[in-house]
């Protein structure tokens, strides 16, 4: 759990990631992050760089535990908790979850991770010949050398991807096309409906929490007439009786949507004009949107 913004994770595969808006985690779901509170306030240990291209956060601290969210080569990330082999750590957006040694590399100083360069989906080969993927917003080691694929420098990541409504769902629309549902995911080699936002934003230059009832907080109201919603509005659903924020969807305008569901077994784009069932009872499950540009 947490104290601030510390929250536990359901490691169960659900149409998308959900918490209460009010109860704390301990006093609702039951199943949550493990740490020791006492252990947890005590100031930040030290920092680390991800080395895996994409590194688990899982809610316990063993293998066999449930993902709760994820961190990409060259991040940085703060080791609240040491438990040898296990490190409870925490990203930028302060999500925590525990993480594998193996994963990180803590002889390297927080500030100096990753390269300015940033994976758009490439591969690439180290000093020492190894290849290696790596997924969108990666970021390459120093000395890795570019065989193919896409990367860009931070200072031509504006230009690229601008702060526009169009790119953005331009973005969600063609860099996500295919990515299948995984709990906890945020890369197009498997993601859920708010790592999608998440991301997605992220290139873009705006800064979003980590779950869907997150991001409800976030940016202004724009209303509960979903077929008025705006291109890169976020659009809330529940599939709750007490209404608690399951699910987060990106407006394309146009009645468009764009999102990742279980029930459709990961990427789709809906029209919300259609007739058929699928589309019907996601809007039934609508709730409000929020405009966060």
């Amino acid at each position: 759990m947490r104290s601030s913004a510390r929250y536990g994770r359901r490691a169960a595969a659900t149409a998308c990631r959900d918490w209460p808006t009010e109860a704390p985690i301990s006093e609702s779901m039951g199943i949550k992050v493990t740490v020791d509170r006492e252990s947890v306030e005590v100031s930040t240990v030290a920092g680390a760089v991800v080395v895996a291209a994409v590194a688990p956060m899982l809610a316990e601290p063993h293998v066999s535990s449930g993902q709760v969210s994820q961190q990409l080569a060259g991040h940085v990330v703060s080791i609240v908790e040491d438990q040898g082999d296990w490190q409870l750590v925490r990203g930028r957006d302060d999500y925590e979850g525990w993480m594998h040694r193996g994963y990180l590399d803590r002889s390297t100083p927080a500030g100096e991770g990753g390269s300015d360069r940033v994976s758009l989906g490439c591969i690439v080969r180290s000093d020492g010949g190894a290849r290696r993927a790596l997924p969108l917003r990666a970021r390459l080691a120093p000395g890795d050398r570019l065989e193919s694929g896409e990367i860009l420098r931070d200072a031509d990541l504006r230009d690229r991807f601008p702060t526009t409504a169009d790119a953005i769902g331009r973005t969600a629309v063609d860099r996500f096309v295919g990515t299948s549902y995984q709990w906890g995911g945020i890369t197009p080699w498997g993601a859920d409906c708010s790592g999608l936002v998440q991301s997605v934003f992220a290139l873009h230059g705006v800064s979003l929490p980590r779950d869907a009832w997150q991001q409800a907080r976030a940016g202004d109201d724009a209303g509960r007439d979903i077929l008025a919603a705006r291109a890169a509005d976020l659009l809330f659903f529940s599939d709750r009786p007490d209404a608690h924020v399951t699910h987060v969807a990106i407006a394309l305008g146009d009645w468009r949507v764009v999102h990742l569901a279980l029930g459709r077994g990961g990427y789709a784009v809906e029209r919300l004009d259609d007739e058929g069932e699928y589309v019907k009872k996601l809007k039934s499950r609508f709730l409000f949107a929020r405009t966060v540009l």
